[in-house]
C-alpha cells in the first residue's frame, strides 16, 4: 500500500503555513487555536492572545504544530494506495531555534526518512521541518501506518 513511497522522497511543494488564534487548520482539526487553548492541559500564559513574551510574539503550543505541519499535508504528494484505513502512530516535535510564532509564516519542508511494515500494518516516517527564512525552527517527525487488512487487493 505503501509502495509508491520511498525514502528521501520529498513533498512536491514547499507550503507556506501560519496558524492564528482563529484559522481553521483543515478537515482534519475541527478546532482553531483559541478553541485548544479553552481545554489545552499545559497551558502557559506565552500561549494566550497579546501575549507579551521574551521573543517578542505570542507563541504556538507544542501540541499544535503537529496541526500547523499537517494541515497542508494532502499538497506533499505522498500516495498510499486506497481504499485503505490510516492510523496516527507515533509523533516527535523538536524546537531547534526557539518558539514557533502564532501568525508567522513558516516555509515546510517534507521529506520520509523511513518506511516499515509488520504483520498487520505498513508504515512510513515523514519529517516536516519548519523554516523561517533559512533558518530550521522546528521539525515534526510524523509515523504514520495503514492497515493491510483494509486494503482489497
Amino acid at each position: 500500500m505503501i509502495d509508491q513511497l520511498h525514502v528521501g522522497q520529498r513533498g512536491l511543494t514547499d507550503d507556506i503555513v501560519s496558524m492564528g488564534f482563529d484559522d481553521h487548520m483543515g478537515d482534519l482539526y475541527p478546532f482553531t487555536l483559541r478553541n485548544k487553548l479553552v481545554s489545552i492541559t499545559e497551558d502557559i500564559a506565552y500561549f494566550q492572545p497579546g501575549a507579551e513574551t521574551p521573543w517578542g510574539g505570542e507563541i504556538v503550543p507544542i501540541e499544535m504544530l503537529s496541526v500547523l505541519t499537517g494541515s497542508t499535508s494532502d499538497k506533499s504528494n505522498f500516495k498510499v494506495r486506497q481504499p485503505s484505513i490510516g492510523l496516527f502512530i507515533d509523533l516527535e516535535v523538536r524546537l531547534l531555534a526557539g518558539p514557533v510564532f502564532v501568525g508567522r509564516p513558516y516555509r515546510l519542508e517534507r521529506e520520509i526518512v523511513a518506511l516499515g511494515a509488520s504483520k498487520r500494518t505498513e508504515s512510513y516516517w515523514v519529517r516536516t521541518t519548519l523554516q523561517d527564512g533559512d533558518l530550521a525552527v522546528a521539525e515534526v517527525l510524523l509515523h504514520s501506518g495503514v492497515f493491510t487488512e483494509s486494503y482489497v487487493g
